[in-house]
C-alpha cells in the first residue's frame, strides 16, 4: 500500500487528518466519496483540532483525483463509495438489533480444550460503521428446546407473532469439590452447655523459661494485683513495655518541661525588670538564674527519653504532641491536653493507655 505523503498536496498536517478519519493509504483514499470525505474530515478535525481548519472541498477533490490517477482510475465514470455508514440510525437497524441473538462469551477452558486462539473467532460487524452495502442472514429458531424470549428493545415496535429466542450457554462443571462430610451447621455450635475451648495461654509460673517470658508480656504477676479492683485504676494492665525505666523517666523530664518552661519566662522578665528598675526590684538574686539555666539541660533529656518514648504496639511517639486524631480512650485533662494527664498516669498507677492506638501498657511486672 502507498502512503499519503506520495500524494501532492497531503502534507504531515494532512495526512494526521486522513489517518485520523480512518484513510491510512492512497487505496482507501481512492474509494472515498468527495462529499463524504469532506464531511468526515470536518467531524475529525473538529474533535481532535489538528488542523487550523478542515480542507475545502476543492482540495479533497484533488486529493481523491490523484489517488485515483495513481492506481489508474482515470477511465471510470464512478467509483462507489466504501464511506463508513451507521446503520444504528435507520429503522431497519434498530429492527435488526431487537430481532439480534445474544452473544454469549465463550470459557476459558473451553477455547483451551479446542486449541482455538483469538485470531480463530472472527469479529462481530459494527452497525455504527459499516463499509457498502450490508448482507445479513436471518434464520428462525425452535422454541422448544431450551430456549427462552428476549425482551424487545425500548421503542421498538414489533408483530406480536415474532418472538427471538436464545440458547442459554450450558453449566460449567464444578472442579472443586467440597467435603460436606465436614461441614457443621451453626445449631450445632448453639447447643446448651456446648463452649468453644479457649487457647491454652501459659502462666508465669510455668516451668518452661520462654512461656513465663510470654506470660509475662502478656499479664503481669499474680502479686502485683493481689488485693486490687479490676476496676480501678491502680489495677496494673496491658502488655509489658520493653523499656519501662525509659518511659518513666521520659514521663519526669517531660512534666519538668512543662513546668519549667512557663517559670522560665517569668524568671527572665523578672530579672530583665531588676536590670531596668534596681531599685524596686532588689529582692531579686541570682538563683532566679537558677530555672533559665536548667532548660538545655531538660532539653537534652527531652530529646533523648521525651522523644524516644514510643508505645510497644503502635510505635508513635507518646511523648510529642501531634495535631492528629487521638484515641476515644486516651488520657485527658480539659485545658492540659493529653501528654500531661498521661505521664501523671504513668507515674501514680505505673501503667498507661497509648493516646494514639488506644492500647494499655505496663510499666511494672
Amino acid at each position: 500500500m502507498t502512503d499519503l505523503s506520495s500524494i501532492h498536496g497531503i502534507g504531515k498536517t494532512s495526512r494526521e487528518l486522513l489517518e485520523a478519519a480512518g484513510f491510512h493509504n492512497i487505496e482507501t483514499l481512492a474509494k472515498a466519496g468527495v462529499e463524504d470525505l469532506v464531511r468526515e474530515l470536518g467531524r475529525a478535525n473538529k474533535m481532535l483540532q489538528i488542523a487550523s481548519r478542515a480542507p475545502a472541498r476543492k482540495v479533497v477533490e484533488g486529493w481523491i483525483s490523484h489517488a485515483r490517477q495513481s492506481l489508474g482510475q482515470v477511465d471510470e465514470v464512478a467509483v462507489v463509495s466504501s464511506m463508513p455508514v451507521n446503520y444504528e440510525a435507520t429503522p431497519q437497524g434498530l429492527e435488526l438489533l431487537a430481532a439480534a441473538p445474544l452473544a454469549i462469551p465463550l470459557p476459558a477452558w473451553q477455547l483451551v480444550e479446542n486449541q482455538l486462539a483469538v485470531a480463530d473467532i472472527p469479529p462481530a460487524i459494527l452497525f455504527n460503521r459499516c463499509s457498502g452495502d450490508l448482507e445479513i442472514r436471518v434464520s428462525g429458531r425452535d422454541a422448544t428446546q431450551g430456549v427462552l424470549p428476549r425482551t424487545p428493545l425500548p421503542g421498538v415496535s414489533r408483530p406480536a407473532s415474532s418472538f427471538v429466542y436464545v440458547q442459554l450457554a450450558e453449566a460449567v462443571p464444578q472442579r472443586l469439590e467440597i467435603d460436606v462430610t465436614r461441614l457443621r451447621s451453626i445449631a450445632d455450635l448453639e447447643k446448651v452447655g456446648q463452649r468453644i475451648p479457649s487457647s491454652s495461654c501459659p502462666s508465669a509460673d510455668d516451668a518452661s523459661p520462654e512461656s513465663g517470658r510470654v506470660a509475662l508480656i502478656r499479664a503481669p504477676l499474680e502479686a502485683t494485683n493481689r488485693g486490687r479492683d479490676p476496676r480501678s485504676r491502680s489495677y496494673v494492665r496491658g502488655v509489658l513495655h520493653t523499656h519501662p525505666l525509659g518511659m518513666l523517666t521520659g514521663a519526669v523530664v517531660t512534666l519538668l518541661l512543662a513546668v519549667m518552661l512557663p517559670l522560665a519566662m517569668v524568671d527572665c522578665t523578672i530579672l530583665l525588670l531588676a536590670v531596668m528598675f534596681p531599685d524596686s526590684f532588689n529582692w531579686v538574686t541570682l538563683w532566679f538564674l537558677v530555672v533559665p539555666c536548667s532548660l538545655p539541660v531538660l532539653g537534652i533529656l527531652y530529646l533523648i527519653y521525651g522523644v524516644g518514648g514510643r508505645c510497644r504496639i503502635c510505635t508513635q511517639r507518646v511523648f510529642l504532641p501531634r495535631s492528629c486524631r487521638k484515641n476515644a480512650k486516651a488520657h485527658y485533662f480539659r485545658g492540659l491536653g493529653h501528654i500531661i494527664p498521661m505521664c501523671l498516669h504513668m507515674l501514680f498507677f505505673r501503667w498507661f493507655r497509648c493516646t494514639y492506638c488506644g492500647t494499655p501498657v505496663r510499666l511494672k511486672k
